[in-house]
């Protein structure tokens, strides 16, 4: 009996075997053609794989250097430093494939240390991350390789790589089973394996059912990291949909980043900034406000709920950013213009020598007429 996991037995070895990615290792794909044309011109470049979890970037990189027959270092930022991958590169010969893995762990001083093995062509590093590389790389290093976007394994690559496990496995799944399974993976393909694996060897049957899946999975994988790019794509698409007044969106946005643990106050503090941008009854901010301290004074699991009823309040309210437009041209006109005089009529006489000069002379309360300064007393921010 093998230790090794079924991930990792099932790996594939050429881009033949390798599933998904076909806009990479395709025919036409870039990998596929820088490959095909190293033959001839000995050139390869540095990249960095930009992909969710489980969607082949470790498993390409080694199908390259394996294509290649260049030496092969692998390491995971979490664990490495700079010192461990010098030591290896100094001992290393033909400009040998670096394999870097959450290469958004590394700072910007680590990163900086990789700069001259990749510029004079050293070494040829292969970095992978599920973080957006324009905010997690620098970009020194980022000028000096191509970055190559993966996309989420759709349920056809899966049934594809389910399909040899299961034979692997000796283990049937009936309709049901299977669609869970692959719904539950959240696209990512080592979370499946992983499952199904742990499955096979909790039941004795042939064939394992939704019980054993849900045992096996204990939670389901929700891929969205608070710094990353998909915390801003989840956040602008909840704020979006309840500017438009779509209340369904909203709160499958909001149940998004609940369900992966985002900070509660994140929320509602953005709750409150909505309920003064884009809404025109005042007691939208009061409702706002009162979602945030609930969610200050009783935090998770119960907050959710607080969170869900100022949502749909605030998706339903009518929009108005009247107010929001109209500061922000006021602001504008400050920035261009500077301190401009605020008129005699409206200062305040705090002294006599202010009064003699017209500090508040024919100021009357109530008066409809402009009080801005001269150069914009014909102004109209708010329409």
């Amino acid at each position: 009996m093998t230790n090794i996991p079924l991930p990792e037995l099932l790996r594939p070895k050429t881009l033949k075997d390798f599933v998904g990615q076909e806009n990479l290792v395709g025919k036409e794909g870039i990998i596929n053609k820088l490959l095909k044309n190293q033959k001839e011109n000995n050139f390869f470049p540095s990249l960095i794989f930009w992909g969710p979890p489980g969607s082949g970037k470790t498993t390409l990189a080694r199908i390259i250097a394996s294509f290649l027959k260049r030496e092969f270092f692998e390491f995971s930022a979490v664990n490495t430093k700079i010192a461990d991958i010098q030591k290896v590169m100094a001992a290393a010969k033909n400009s040998p494939i670096v394999f870097l893995d959450e290469i958004h762990r590394f700072n910007k001083a680590q990163q900086d240390k990789l700069l001259p093995y990749v510029e004079k062509g050293n070494i040829i590093l292969i970095g992978a991350t599920t973080e957006n590389p324009s905010f997690e790389v620098i970009a020194p290093l980022l000028s000096r390789c191509r970055v190559l976007i993966l996309n989420q394994l759709s349920q056809k690559n899966l049934t594809k790589i389910l399909t040899k496990a299961l034979k692997h496995t000796k283990k049937k799944l009936n309709k049901d089973s299977l669609e869970f399974l692959l719904e539950a993976s959240n696209g990512d393909a080592r979370v499946m394996l992983n499952v199904l694996e742990i499955a096979s060897n909790l039941v004795k049957t042939p064939t394992i059912k939704i019980p054993d899946l849900e045992t096996a999975l204990q939670k389901r994988q929700y891929t969205f990291d608070k710094r990353g790019e998909d915390f801003y794509n989840v956040i602008s698409a909840f704020i979006k949909s309840m500017r438009a007044s779509d209340v369904d969106s909203a709160l499958y946005y909001l149940a998004r980043m609940v369900a992966a643990g985002q900070d509660p106050l994140y929320i509602a503090r953005r709750m409150v900034v909505f309920a003064s941008e884009d809404v025109s009854s005042p007691t939208a901010l009061v409702v706002a406000n009162a979602v945030f301290q609930a969610c200050n004074t009783i935090g998770y699991p119960e907050c959710q709920e607080n969170l869900a009823a100022g949502t749909v309040y605030l998706a339903t309210a009518k929009k108005d950013r009247r107010a929001y437009e109209a500061y922000m041209k006021a602001l504008k006109d400050v920035n261009t213009f500077g301190n401009l005089p605020v008129p005699l009529k409206i200062r305040n006489p705090v002294t006599k020598l202010m009064d003699e000069v017209g500090y508040g002379k024919g100021y009357q309360k109530y008066d409809k007429e402009s009080y801005l300064p001269d150069k914009l007393k014909d102004k109209k921010y708010y329409q």
